[in-house]
């Protein structure tokens, strides 16, 4: 019934609510609607074609499209915040409900291994979080005295990095140029993807791995994986772990021997597990460290991606917007220790944060699997009172549309929050806090039981790396515009390339939190290289 109703072009989707069909072919749309080897790097591109002319159309169909095609279960994808909130809610173990599709992450599979929290479902999952999430969870990270040591090793990391890039801004300025002029044309990027991943490797895991292994050995090649991660997840059917092909190519030698790297930072972090260094001593379970390796890799790349593109929108998003800048200065610059309570009386930080969240979240999707015939009850539309009711065929491929979601002016505009919804303004955040936020979920960490669990990790390092930098420097974007590129996360397209410039010229050292006998301060000292690419030249 289901391959005849593809040929009729009949709706494989029942219920009150409709949703519009999206032709495999059409003239002058952006994309073809599915990835393909000549467009899979530019994935907003192709949930762009979905949408394409949509805003033509009345109504929910307007936000909720399909593709299906003769032989092939149907994709749904939904940029409806009340359909995402709904999906996402009733995904877990649990018969019935939705799984998270697997197919966009094959090729993350194939990299970091089947059996983790990312790419297992059902009772596999339900194993996977108990064993893996405890020392990302709140009631770790958050406990007073688990979270004054932990945050003063981020901070004296984050300090030291900067600090050498304030000498070295110092160092620059001319004796005849006036105070504060002294700039760096600097891309931070590639130094934000280091100093993440060393306060997660020698912070959080306890490890010692000098800053310039970290930036010269282990980015480049977790950076290596990452690409061919995307690559493989379209290009490679066969389902052949990396380490096991051929190598036919240069390109392909590489991308083993950045697998192997890989492996080598795995073992080293786990390495620190016996020790009970960072906060492995609060990870109580009896699993293997053998079990825990797919989820360490999982974890050590989401680092290096996901915290490294929320760090780098939220300091892109302000060297575009110089008065938001300077109120998060006025708000942060007499902190000197944070805790979670200073962290959440940061009402300007926490709405920066929270709008770069919105605009342009790190995961611009996130797929779904209907395990079942699922019928989802929605409440009325404004100004009627039918409930709308949408049944969602078994096997249906779910695309739970974020980036656009968040961007449309019917959910997020001047009507319903005084903004403009393609613009990033934190105050949108400041006035929503005064009033009933449940329709206003940005799903920038998930939702549901399948939330994100390095969500509290996520945010304090975030909360930490863009304080300090605004607190000692003041930077500038040389474009007005921001063009995202997308792979397994999203981020600015020019690398977050900024004017750097030193809020108070010869000041006093950084006062760094020390540490006295922590493991960790051995790999945390200041490096030979000039963190946050001094190839740049000076203005």
């Amino acid at each position: 019934m289901g391959f005849l109703q593809s040929i009729l072009k009949q709706s494989p989707f029942r219920g009150t609510m409709p949703a519009g069909r999206v032709p495999l072919f059409a003239r002058g749309r952006p994309s073809l609607p599915f990835p393909h080897p000549w467009n899979y790097h530019q994935p907003i591109r192709i949930l762009d074609s979905f949408f394409w002319r949509a805003d033509e159309v009345s109504g929910p169909a307007r936000h909720t499209r399909y593709l299906d095609v003769p032989g092939f279960d149907p994709i749904l994808v939904t940029r409806d915040p009340r359909l995402i909130r709904a999906i996402s809610t009733i995904t877990s173990d649990q018969p019935g409900h939705f799984d998270r599709d697997t197919l966009p992450s094959s090729g993350i599979a194939r990299a970091t291994g089947q059996d983790t929290l990312l790419y297992s479902n059902g009772a596999s999952w339900k194993h996977q979080k108990k064993i893996a999430t405890p020392p990302f969870a709140r009631t770790t990270l958050f406990q007073p005295e688990r979270f004054h040591d932990f945050e003063s090793l981020f901070r004296h990391t984050v300090a030291q990095r900067l600090e050498v890039m304030q000498r070295r801004l110092q160092e620059q300025s001319s004796s005849a140029a006036p105070p504060n002029t002294a700039a760096l044309d600097v891309e931070l990027e590639p130094e934000i993807k280091a100093l993440m991943l060393e306060m997660l490797v020698n912070c959080f895991f306890g490890a010692q791995i000098s800053y310039d292994e970290i930036y010269d050995r282990y980015v480049p090649a977790l950076d290596r994986v990452i690409a061919h991660i995307v690559r493989d997840t379209v290009l490679t059917n066969v389902g052949v772990p990396l380490h096991r092909l051929p190598a036919f190519t240069s390109g392909l030698k590489k991308d083993q021997q950045a697998k192997l790297i890989f492996e080598e930072l795995t073992d080293r972090v786990i390495a620190q597990r016996s020790a009970c260094t960072g906060l492995w001593g609060h990870f109580k379970s009896d699993a293997s460290d053998d079990a825990l390796r797919g989820n360490i890799r999982v974890f050590l790349a989401g680092a290096l991606e996901a915290t490294t593109s929320y760090a780098s929108w939220a300091i892109a998003h302000l060297a575009r917007h110089p008065h938001i800048q300077s109120r998060l200065y006025a708000e942060i610059h007499s902190i000197n220790e944070y805790s979670p309570e200073v962290l959440a009386r940061c009402t300007v930080l926490n709405s920066v944060l929270d709008e770069t969240l919105r605009l342009t979240p790190s995961l611009y999707f996130h797929p779904r699997r209907a395990t079942a015939e699922t019928q989802i009850d929605l409440g009325p539309l404004p100004g009627t009172t039918e409930p709308q009711t949408f049944i969602i065929p078994k096997g249906t491929h779910i695309l739970l549309d974020v980036w656009h979601a968040n961007r449309h002016e019917d959910h997020w505009g001047v009507t319903k929050t005084g903004y403009r919804a393609d613009e990033f303004h934190p105050e949108r955040s400041e006035k929503l806090a005064t009033q009933d936020r449940g329709d206003f979920l940005h799903f920038g960490f998930g939702h549901g039981p399948r939330f994100c669990p390095g969500k509290n990790l996520g945010q304090l390092e975030v909360a930490l790396v863009v304080g300090a930098c605004v607190k000692l420097f003041e930077f500038e974007s040389l474009t007005n515009s921001i063009v995202p590129r997308a792979g397994v996360s999203t981020k600015p397209l020019d690398g977050v390339r900024v004017n750097l410039r030193p809020r108070v010229m010869n000041a006093a050292p950084i006062q760094t939190a020390s540490e006295p006998g922590n493991s960790v301060s051995a790999a945390s000292s200041p490096a030979t290289r000039c963190p946050f690419g001094f190839g740049g030249k000076s203005q």
